[in-house]
């Protein structure tokens, strides 16, 4: 059996859009290609107080009340913790540029025509969207 490495990532959402970084194309591990805020849960670190650290270290926000989401994870080897956050204090910027070359907000509609991390994830991070922007099936 593999370890599996443990991740946090989040989905800042905001007006209905879904804040994306572009992972550096010199990163070893999926490089060139879009993905949630996120990394590497540290020994004893949470996966809460991991996505807070991450978010403050690679967008210079400090985020409040993260809700857990399902992550659907193609990679075996990856435990993902995927958290939405609808409030935090700072306007997000690229605090990492050696791991990211850009950030942007989306349109779920935009999701599909990117190249993403992990595709298998994008029902998942649609599923945000409509959660943090306050859509319910019944509207």
């Amino acid at each position: 059996m593999v370890a599996q490495v443990s991740l946090a990532v989040a989905a800042l959402v905001r007006d209905g859009l879904v804040l994306m970084v572009h992972r550096h194309p010199a990163r070893r591990w999926y490089p060139d290609c879009w993905d949630l805020v996120g990394g590497h849960v540290e020994p004893g670190e949470s996966p809460l107080r991991a996505v807070g650290r991450e978010c403050h270290e690679e967008l210079g926000v400090r985020v409040h009340d993260p809700v857990p989401i399902p992550m659907t994870v193609s990679d075996r080897t990856l435990e993902k913790h995927a958290f939405l956050i609808t409030r935090w204090e700072g306007e997000p910027v690229n605090a990492a540029p050696e791991e990211h070359d850009d950030l942007r907000w989306f349109r779920p509609s935009e999701l599909a025509d990117l190249t993403l991390a992990d595709p298998a994830g994008l029902p998942s991070i649609l599923s945000a969207v409509r959660v943090g922007a306050g859509w319910s099936p019944g509207c």
